[in-house]
């Protein structure tokens, strides 16, 4: 079953998303809706400068970096900013993709594509040094 796209998620004790809320999350069109009404810049879980010193443990600066389910995070523009130089951001959502696109139009080393993370045959094995999901849901 889906839900209206104005439903907010509600956490469970456990960090995760409960009732209907989570039950269109896989779906396009829920994101669309989020991100046509909630356009400014949201982080899930964490923001990148708690999760930095962790991440220069294992990433460096010259890999390239894919980051999915992107949603309009800061995440990558703070990863470039601390020097990261190609950062590939996916998302299911067209709306949210064409926002970033427009918001990061000067920055050559973030790029954003339209994708279905449970379908990323676009991409050939082994094009990334580094996968970051910060939390994803797919139904």
């Amino acid at each position: 079953p889906s839900i209206e796209a104005s439903a907010r998620p509600r956490p469970d004790p456990s960090g995760g998303m409960t009732g209907a809320a989570s039950q269109a999350y896989g779906e396009a069109w829920y994101w669309d809706e989020r991100y046509r009404k909630e356009p400014g810049p949201f982080d899930w879980y964490q923001k990148y400068p708690a999760l930095a010193p962790l991440l220069r443990l294992y990433v460096r600066p010259h890999q390239r970096l894919l980051l999915v389910g992107c949603g309009n995070s800061v995440f990558g523009e703070n990863m470039v900013q601390d020097g990261y130089q190609d950062v590939v951001n996916i998302d299911i959502s067209s709306v949210v993709i064409e926002q970033m696109k427009k918001k990061y139009h000067d920055k050559p080393q973030l790029k954003y594509t339209k994708m279905d993370v449970r379908n990323m045959s676009d991409f050939e094995s082994g094009s990334f040094d580094a996968v970051i999901d910060k939390g994803i849901v797919t139904m």
